[in-house]
């Protein structure tokens, strides 16, 4: 048998060789003609800032007028990348103090603080005075309280009281002596606070440090009393023991700080009538000031008041 023709198989058409060769032939003349020519940069800087819009290439839009919001750490607010704050924590504190606002006050409110605070450092001084040794030599001191109108007198247990003990020293019984004249002449009330530190105490005298902060307070007012000047009703006693401590009971020294008896000398109250009559003085005084009032004759022609005559009234 014969053998069968091979099946011929389509090919690319003989025009296409010559179309692409023309094809390459133009973009070569293309290129040579824009390689001749001049380029506007105006004309393409504007052609292609066109071509971007139409594309939807991203641009920056100038604002007029920057939005501004609130915000709790800038002022204003801008579409640039927030700058980084000065503080980098942001920090919860709390104090015990508490606030205090100032307001205007008026001077009748100052002169009664200018008057109290005088009545305390007088009295203060008035104790200093008497109790000048005792208090060069540590044994005592005298600090004022202004918020409370308090004078405090803090005796320390070095001088005064053997330790352990309820017994006052002579010299120590000798000076209250002193001070009971002073105390009655001042007015207030009296309050005698005894204080220990936190080492417990169990004797036959003393069963715990509270009957001891209590009987070395009853002590220090026994001896006011026994001269008389000062009123039984003006006194009171507190044993405190270790619950009011100065400082912490972390070594000796801050242990014997603890171990004392305070005079508390209350002068709210009698500052407080001294400031309500003092009001009263400083508003009768200011209602006597009234303005000059001059009621005379008008002159018609000037259209104002003449000097004043005899006949004038002034107040």
């Amino acid at each position: 048998m014969d053998e069968l023709p091979e099946e011929e198989k389509p090919g690319i058409p003989a025009w296409v060789v010559t179309f692409a060769d023309l094809m390459s032939l133009l973009m070569c003349f293309f290129v040579l003609l824009l390689s001749f020519s001049e380029i506007d940069a105006m004309k393409f800087k504007q052609i292609a800032g066109e071509l971007s819009k139409a594309f939807g290439v991203q641009r920056e839009v100038p604002a007029l007028e920057i939005p501004q919001g609130t915000s709790p750490i800038f002022d204003k607010f801008s579409p640039a990348p927030p700058e980084p704050t000065l503080v980098n924590e942001i920090k919860q504190t709390t104090t015990d103090q508490q606030p205090e606002l100032q307001t205007l006050k008026s001077p009748t409110e100052e002169a009664l603080e200018a008057a109290a605070k005088e009545s305390l450092e007088s009295s203060a001084s008035r104790i200093q005075d008497v109790l000048a040794e005792a208090i060069e030599d540590g044994r005592i001191t005298v600090e004022q309280d202004h918020d409370q109108h308090r004078i405090v007198i803090r005796i320390e247990e070095k001088g005064s009281f053997p330790s352990g003990s309820s017994e006052l020293t002579w010299e120590f019984e000798s000076l209250l002596f002193e001070m009971a004249q002073v105390l009655a002449d001042m007015p207030g009330k009296l309050t005698v606070e005894g204080h220990t530190d936190d080492i417990p105490i169990r004797t036959s005298r003393f069963y715990s440090n509270w009957d001891l902060s209590a009987a070395r307070s009853a002590a220090v007012a026994n001896v006011l009393l026994a001269t008389g000047d000062v009123e039984p009703t003006r006194l009171a006693v507190k044993g405190l023991a270790d619950t009011e401590p100065r400082v912490e009971n972390s070594s000796t020294e801050n242990r014997a700080k603890n171990r004392r008896v305070e005079i508390i000398i209350d002068l709210s109250d009698p500052m407080k009538e001294q400031g309500m009559r003092l009001r009263e003085l400083i508003e009768k005084d200011t209602s006597k000031r009234e303005a000059i009032i001059d009621i005379g004759p008008v002159n018609p022609g000037l259209g104002s008041r003449s000097e004043p005559d005899a006949n004038s009234i002034t107040w």
